[in-house]
């Protein structure tokens, strides 16, 4: 088990479905969706992901690079069992591994791959060495990382009105660890801590976008680990949280649906 693993990277029960039913294509798919188009104008034999979760980014790799053998990780078993019914495919790998402490050999890989973990490491510049220690000469770790939460309107939005719904600090996750971890300076920083040198970081903006208002709602009230937090306020708990998020999300939806901007810091460091 990663060493100090905080209890908002626990995705249990139901959340790691509704995460990979509302969630992934409300924020992740369309940052996948770009890395794996950069990650094709690299051509990696073998790609390593950390941080896998339901399998969203090794989906969209696997599309953009069919031949390419792609080793999926994650610490969390329930999500990278949601991952293997995804992703089938004799070049395709799910293994539980923790990314401060890969069990790979030195320079097995050509790419790694980290879409919205390592936020969420206890040890950032050990995970960013580990990723180093495994990169063949030349190769290219890309990060994608959370933005600062007022540029990414939805949560912002949700977790306003759930720390107003639920006062306290455990209402507060959404500007907690996901987007806490922005500044260029310390990630840079944290790079060239673990040995990089090649570091470029630039900021790409892309639309959060969802049928309706709910279906946001219940993607960012249910389908993170936040949930098991507001369970904890009582049985109506939930309902109240996910009509409240709905309410705050109301004004972004539109006659196509809900559509509301994004913000990530997309990192790329060469060995």
């Amino acid at each position: 088990m990663q060493i100090g693993r905080p209890a908002d990277t626990v995705f249990a029960g139901s959340i790691p479905a509704i995460y990979d039913s509302h969630m992934v294509p409300l924020l992740f798919r369309p940052y996948a969706r770009l890395i794996a188009e950069r990650a094709k104008t690299l051509h990696p034999a073998r790609i390593l992901e950390t941080a896998a979760g339901t399998g969203v980014v090794t989906e969209e790799l696997h599309a953009a690079l069919p031949d390419a053998e792609i080793v999926a990780t994650d610490l969390n078993e329930p999500m990278l069992a949601q991952a293997a019914g995804r992703v089938t495919s004799p070049n395709v790998t799910f293994q539980y591994a923790d990314a401060l402490d890969l069990p790979f050999p030195d320079e097995t890989f050509d790419l790694v791959v980290c879409q919205f973990g390592v936020m969420f490491f206890p040890d950032k510049v050990r995970g960013n060495a580990e990723a180093l220690r495994t990169l063949r000469a030349g190769g290219c770790y890309l990060l994608v990382i959370w933005d600062e939460v007022g540029r990414n309107l939805a949560t912002k939005a949700v977790g306003t009105a759930l720390a107003e719904l639920f006062p306290g600090d455990t209402a507060a996750f959404y500007e907690r660890l996901p987007f806490r971890y922005h500044d260029r300076a310390t990630i840079r920083a944290d790079l060239s801590a673990a040995g990089f040198e090649r570091i470029e970081i630039e900021t790409v903006e892309l639309r959060s976008r969802a049928p309706s208002a709910r279906d946001a709602a219940i993607a960012l009230t249910q389908g993170s680990p936040m949930r098991s937090e507001i369970e904890q306020r009582g049985p109506d708990a939930l309902v109240m949280a996910t009509d409240a998020a709905e309410n705050a999300l109301r004004p972004l939806e539109g006659a196509d649906g809900f559509d509301a901007p994004m913000s990530a810091r997309i990192v790329t460091a060469i060995k």
